[in-house]
């Protein structure tokens, strides 16, 4: 089943000519490893290289009588192969070949995914630059917490993205492995030393040890992973439909001139594709939970497994593939407002310097208690009142009686909070800066995706 949002190479990797041309890339391999070891005749492995081929229409024909889909390929094959094709499948069974090819599938696919993790790094890693000294406030709870920067806020993508990079490649790296351990994998027809061969001879690493099926947790760690990244992407996409908010606008998805929002209202601009990455995040994380459900099978196999697998590997392998090609449009071309975020971050007229007050407080000899208690009193008239909160605590005798003015100013330094952020940068990216990193005016965007 291949997903309506295949992009053409994910959709190449998972078409039904792929899955059989791999399936035959199996066979001839093991066919040809088999011969070298004296078991099936040099001859009849030469021509199975030369003749084996099949038609997949041909191949569903076959299915639709005998109701398998191991025994029909073989037999299309063996239609074309002629008499040497008693030796093609010699000593296998269906899930050698299937478990095997399907690992080489999910290489392929893999590859696809590999490279645009890297390049939603990339993406994040240029535009946090951008903004690494582009104030704006820091929400917890949806409330205003303290400034950081919203270079910072990228930064912290990009690192979860690189953490993504490294989890990837491991899960991807547990699933190369193939198996030509027979129906109930103790090696009644064949031997350890075959096995990896074969799987040598295709890029693989040979199973330690299997039953007829290689061991799902192998899957249910894979698509777990995918799942994980669909969910930092989820996270960016969210974030980025609240900046988006007509309350908050400090950022927004591009929105091209011919573009509606709205059939019934023409000023809507509405951060569609965040929240379609929003949506189809849900499927892949929902397809984790099959995968994990896969684990447990029937002594030496069962084909529980085989039915969900043929959804969740095409769907989450193509999903993620689609959202990450998504995500790293919408982060490279959103429009920003670093006015509007200075807007915000002015809004409450100086609260959100309550905490370095704080500690000012105590520093000169305040007790914590009595020091949250003379801020909090202000703090809480300046919401109510709309009062501005540093003229507040500048107006209060007890606290200028305890700290100098200077000190209370400094209080209110924007740039003493952000004092870190070279030092963050340092830590995520190391001491290089990108080239091409575009300074950021009124609003700033990349190019349209």
């Amino acid at each position: 089943m291949i997903p309506r949002y295949t992009r053409p190479e994910m959709g190449r990797i998972w078409s039904d000519e792929n899955r059989f041309r791999t399936w035959l890339e199996v066979e001839v391999a093991a066919t040809e490893t088999l011969a070298e070891a004296g078991m099936v005749p040099k001859e009849a492995a030469r021509a199975i290289r030369e003749r084996a081929d099949f038609r997949v229409e041909r191949i569903a024909e076959i299915e639709a009588e005998v109701r398998h889909d191991v025994i029909a390929f073989t037999t299309a094959v063996a239609e074309i192969v002629g008499p040497h094709a008693r030796w093609f499948h010699y000593g296998l069974t269906s899930n050698d070949v299937v478990d095997t090819a399907q690992a080489l599938l999910i290489k392929q696919a893999s590859t696809l995914i590999a490279k645009d993790l890297e390049r939603l790094g990339e993406v994040l890693e240029r535009r946090a630059w951008e903004f690494k000294d582009t104030p704006m406030i820091g929400r917890t709870h949806g409330i205003h917490a303290e400034p950081i920067t919203f270079g910072f806020k990228l930064a912290n993508w990009y690192s979860e993205t690189q953490r993504n990079i490294s989890r990837f490649a491991a899960a991807a790296e547990d699933m190369r492995v193939g198996k030509f351990s027979g129906a109930v994998g103790i090696f009644a027809h064949l031997t350890p030393e075959i096995e990896e061969k074969i799987c040598t001879r295709l890029g693989l690493k040979a199973a330690a040890v299997s039953s007829q099926v290689i061991q799902r947790d192998r899957h249910a760690h894979y698509v777990a992973t995918l799942a994980v990244i669909a969910s930092t992407l989820d996270k960016i996409a969210t974030e980025i439909r609240h900046l988006q908010r007509t309350e908050v606008r400090e950022a927004e998805e591009f929105f091209s001139e011919k573009q509606k929002g709205s059939s019934a209202m023409p000023h809507k601009r509405n951060p569609v594709n965040a929240e379609q990455i929003s949506g189809l995040a849900r499927v892949v994380r929902g397809n984790a939970q099959a995968g994990f459900e896969n684990v447990a099978l029937w002594h030496e196999r069962d084909i529980s497994h085989s039915s969900v697998e043929r959804i969740i590997l095409p769907d989450s392998t193509t999903l993620t593939d689609y959202l990450l090609s998504k995500t790293t449009n919408l982060v490279d071309t959103m429009f920003v407002y670093p006015q509007r975020m200075q807007v915000n971050l002015d809004s409450t007229r100086g609260l959100i310097f309550s905490g370095q007050l704080l500690l000012d407080l105590v520093e000169h000899g305040v007790s914590r208690e009595d020091a949250y208690r003379l801020v909090q009193a202000h703090a809480m008239r300046a919401w109510k009142e709309g009062l501005d909160f540093r003229q507040l605590i500048l107006g209060d005798i007890e606290i200028a009686g305890r700290v100098p003015r200077k000190q209370i100013e400094h209080a209110f330094d924007l740039q003493r909070q952000l004092k870190n952020v070279d030092k963050i940068f340092a830590r995520v990216f190391g001491e290089k800066k990108p080239s091409g990193v575009r300074r950021p005016g009124k609003k700033t965007a990349g190019k349209r995706g």
